[in-house]
């Protein structure tokens, strides 16, 4: 620590001695004069007490010559911007950067912004829908800073009131839906967050560039009665749809059946076919064809019985 202040000190004595040299000390003098006079000419509404730090900043700045380039030379990045302040007022000209500006010492200040796309996690709210049923619904956002003046002038921490902004907006745009919508029309509801998001973060430099719904969760009783309702649909509609298929076979048995009464080789072509159809499967199931032109007399005969017998 000792070699370090006294190389800073003989480093400041050499200077101090390269300055008594008349040219020398005048052409720092003009660089005094030059920063003073583009000082005052960029802020007009300086005071004297202003002024006079200005001045003795710039001073100190030149007697330091050496060791105050790397305090007065700042680099911001290419997705960085730097607000400067001098004095407690923000200097005109916007954020500077990409690049190398410069500060002066003991007077300026400055915070750096940074542009590129930042997202987080809305935590998981609990919201009552239109339809009084208790979900919990979490979701993502993403921003950037699009003005880094406003973002570091018209909020305090930006980050944390757009989160904030985003987890009550979650609750008042879900707040509006009903069970059904949360569940089958999530790209609309992000959507509506993100312009309702945009525009109330707007005054603060911040562009919200999209949100995301991740996960709706539901009670388990609710899950296990929308099962449970889902099963009943889905064996309801089974069964309507056996229903028009035995229907739908009738028509067809009988549209067969006329054909086929209209025609006795059709049906004798019937009773071969289904003797084919039994001998390929070489079962020992014995079949006699027996013609329904045999039972017919006495099919008639106990009909007339009966009649007789009313």
């Amino acid at each position: 620590m000792l070699n370090v202040m006294l190389r800073i000190f003989r480093e400041f004595r050499f200077s101090m001695d390269i300055i008594a040299k008349p040219k020398i000390k005048f052409t720092f003098i003009m660089i005094i004069i030059i920063g003073v006079l583009s000082i005052v000419a960029e802020n007009e509404n300086m005071n004297c007490v202003e002024f006079l730090a200005t001045v003795v900043s710039i001073i100190i700045m030149v007697l330091t010559f050496p060791v105050s380039i790397f305090i007065c030379f700042k680099v911001v990045s290419e997705y960085e911007r730097a607000v400067i302040f001098r004095m407690g007022r923000l200097r005109s000209g916007g954020a500077r950067g990409p690049g190398v500006f410069f500060v002066l010492p003991c007077v300026d200040d400055y915070c750096k912004v940074d542009l590129r796309t930042v997202s987080f996690d809305v935590p998981p709210q609990e919201v009552l829908s239109k339809d009084s049923v208790t979900v919990t619904v979490d979701a993502v956002v993403y921003y950037r800073i699009s003005d880094p003046l406003k973002a570091v002038i018209q909020v305090s921490n930006y980050s944390h009131s757009t989160r904030l902004l985003a987890a009550t907006t979650l609750r008042n745009v879900l707040g509006t839906r009903n069970l059904s919508e949360l569940l089958t029309e999530r790209e609309a509801i992000s959507h509506t967050m993100q312009v309702s998001l945009d525009e109330a973060t707007d005054p603060w430099g911040v562009k919200v560039e999209r949100v995301e719904i991740k996960d709706v969760s539901l009670p388990t009783a609710l899950q296990r009665a929308m099962a449970a309702e889902a099963e009943a649909a889905r064996e309801a509609r089974a069964k309507v749809i056996a229903a028009e298929g035995e229907m739908k076979s009738s028509r067809a048995l009988k549209e067969a059946s006329d054909i086929i009464s209209s025609s006795p080789s059709a049906l004798q072509l019937r009773y071969l076919q289904t003797l084919n159809n039994i001998s390929a499967e070489k079962n020992s199931t014995i079949i006699f064809p027996l013609p329904m032109e045999l039972l017919q007399p006495f099919l008639c005969t106990g009909h007339c019985n009966h009649k007789q017998k009313q």
